[in-house]
């Protein structure tokens, strides 16, 4: 458990990634209506008719957000999981406290700074 927070910075935390969560449902569902991905994407075609080639940058990008949302709300629902857990703020690769100035800027963050930057490092 991280002893770096506060239950004040703890509880400011959870209401950021609830009020993150409930946006982030909210998106998606507006995007989706409902529907799965693959239903979304054959309506999206089925409406193109014939202009279809010319809406594919349309539609490449709507999935893309799709996508980035659902990754997104992933990260969220996880963060909120590890602050029910008590290992919230602790970063599970070097067991380092994430600071607060961090996670206030991306509170679903899962690991300190160099952690993550070693990992996207080697995911290029």
């Amino acid at each position: 458990m991280s002893t770096l927070l506060t239950s004040g910075q703890r509880a400011l935390l959870r209401a950021e990634l609830e009020q993150r969560r409930d946006a982030l449902e909210r998106q998606l569902d507006e995007h989706l209506r409902g529907r799965s991905a693959a239903e979304r994407a054959h309506d999206m075609l089925t409406q193109d008719g014939d202009d279809a080639p010319q809406r594919l940058p349309e539609r490449e990008i709507a999935n893309a957000l799709t996508e980035h949302e659902r990754r997104e709300l992933d990260a969220v629902l996880a963060a909120l999981d590890r602050l029910g857990r008590g290992d919230y703020g602790s970063c599970p690769d070097c067991g380092v406290d994430i600071p607060y100035d961090r996670l206030k800027v991306e509170p679903w963050a899962l690991r300190c700074v160099d952690c993550e930057s070693r990992r996207e490092q080697t995911v290029r």
